[in-house]
C-alpha cells in the first residue's frame, strides 16, 4: 500500500519488533503515520480503508466494538473524531511494541471508554464471552492476513462473540495470491450470518468484507 501513496514521506523513528520487523513512524501531508516494511499500518491507506467500512454501519446503534489488531490505533481515532462515537471499545493487540508506539506517538491511552489488550487475536476469540456490536479485523504482519486469521477456527469464534444483530467489518487481503482463501472464507460466512457484502479495491487495495446478522 505504501507504494501507492504518491508524496514525499520522512522518516522520523524507526522501531524494530518481533512480529512486525521494522516499523516507521513517518510524516506524510503534515500528518504522522505508522508503516511496515511495505504497508501502512495506521493512520494513512488503511485509515482510509477501515473508514469505508464504518460509513456502512449504523453507528448510533452500536454500544460495544471489539477491534482485533489495533495497530497504532488509527481506527480508534476514526470512531471518536470522525462518527462521534462515545461508546466502549475494547482492542486486541499483540505486538506489545505497537501497544507502546500507539500510546507515546499517538495518544491512544487507555480509560473508562477503552480497554485494550495485549494478546493474541486467536486465543482472546477463544476465550472471551462477551459480546460486540461491532467487530472489526484488521490483522496482518506486513501485507499478508496469517492463515490462522482466515481458518474457519477463528471465525467461528468470531462469529461468537457477535450481538445477534451486530456486524463484522474485516480488512481482508491486499495481495491477490490470497483470493481463493479469501473466497473461501466468503461462501463460509454466507452458510452463518445474514448477509456478507463484498467490497473489492477498496482505496486501490483492499477487499473488505461486511458481515451483518438478522
Amino acid at each position: 500500500m505504501k507504494q501507492l501513496l504518491d508524496c514525499i514521506y520522512s522518516v522520523t523513528k524507526t522501531v524494530n519488533s518481533k512480529y512486525s520487523g521494522k516499523l516507521e513512524i513517518t510524516w506524510l501531508n503534515g500528518k504522522k503515520h505508522l508503516n511496515s516494511e511495505n504497508a501502512n499500518y495506521s493512520y494513512g491507506a488503511l485509515q482510509r480503508v477501515l473508514k469505508f467500512g464504518l460509513d456502512k454501519v449504523k453507528l448510533h446503534k452500536t454500544n460495544s466494538i471489539l477491534i482485533l489488531g489495533m495497530g497504532g490505533g488509527s481506527v480508534i481515532k476514526t470512531l471518536r473524531t470522525d462518527f462521534n462515537y462515545t461508546g466502549a471499545i475494547d482492542a486486541v493487540e499483540l505486538d506489545p511494541v505497537i501497544i507502546d508506539i500507539a500510546k507515546s506517538e499517538f495518544g491512544i491511552m487507555e480509560d473508562r471508554q477503552l480497554k485494550i489488550h495485549c494478546n493474541d487475536a486467536f486465543d482472546f476469540v477463544k476465550t472471551t464471552t462477551t459480546t460486540f456490536d461491532l467487530i472489526i479485523v484488521d490483522l496482518f504482519i506486513d501485507l499478508l492476513v496469517p492463515d490462522p486469521f482466515l481458518s474457519t477456527t477463528f471465525w467461528d469464534n468470531v462469529l461468537n462473540l457477535k450481538a445477534t444483530k451486530g456486524t463484522i467489518i474485516f480488512n481482508a487481503s491486499v495481495q491477490d495470491s490470497n483470493q481463493d482463501k479469501i473466497d473461501t472464507l466468503i461462501n463460509y460466512l454466507k452458510t452463518k450470518v445474514f448477509k456478507v457484502s463484498v467490497y473489492k479495491k477498496v482505496n486501490n487495495t483492499n477487499t473488505v468484507i461486511i458481515a451483518r446478522g438478522l
